[in-house]
Order: structure tokens, then sequence, then C-alpha cells
């Protein structure tokens, strides 16, 4: 569990990953959606996504010649759970957590 937990929050850490995420928390989206707002290449978006799904907190599917991305929310639990543990958290609220996310995006 704590190495999962290393992914997870490692995947977490960077800005433009916690972008993509509140992204996906409106609907599935194409690869190339994904990348449209960012300004870097194709193959730096393809990346963030790779960390993201081996985190387990987004999933990859082919659809035809396009690949989609999907949110897997519950991939959070776990983080959720360790930080319970200290007793200093309440537990989290996936409907504040989605609010927070859209406040990032939109100060972005």
């Amino acid at each position: 569990m704590p190495d999962h937990l290393d992914i997870i929050f490692a995947a977490l850490a960077d800005p433009t990953r916690r972008t993509i995420l509140s992204m996906l928390l409106e609907d599935d989206m194409a690869v190339s959606d994904v990348a449209e707002p960012f300004e870097m290449s194709l193959a730096a978006i393809s990346k963030h996504l790779g960390i993201l799904t081996r985190a387990g907190l987004i999933a990859q599917e082919k659809r035809g010649r396009v690949k989609w991305c999907k949110l897997e929310p519950d991939a959070l639990k776990a983080g959720s759970v360790w930080m319970q543990g200290f007793g200093q958290f309440e537990p989290v609220n996936l409907d504040a957590f989605e609010r927070f996310l859209e406040g990032e995006l939109r100060t972005d």
C-alpha cells in the first residue's frame, strides 16, 4: 500500500496533472482534447497521462482510432484513508474535492 500511495501522491504533485484531472471531472476526453489547452507537445501530455494511468487516477482506452481518458475517482480513496489515519483530517468529501479541482482549473 505505501508504494501505491507514493505513486498517487507523486502524480497529484504536478499542477499539469491536477489540471488534467479537473478537466476529466466533466466527461471522458480524447487525448488530443486533453492536450489542447496546454503549451506542450502531445508526447509530453502522453507522459503525464501515463503517470496518471499508472497511479490508477485515470483509465485510457482506444475507441476506434482515438485514445480516450476517463477519471477513476475511487483511486483517491486510498490517499483519503491514509490521511484519515492521522486523525487531523476530516474524511475527504469527493464533492468538495471536485469543487477544489474546478477552482484550480479556473485560476490557471
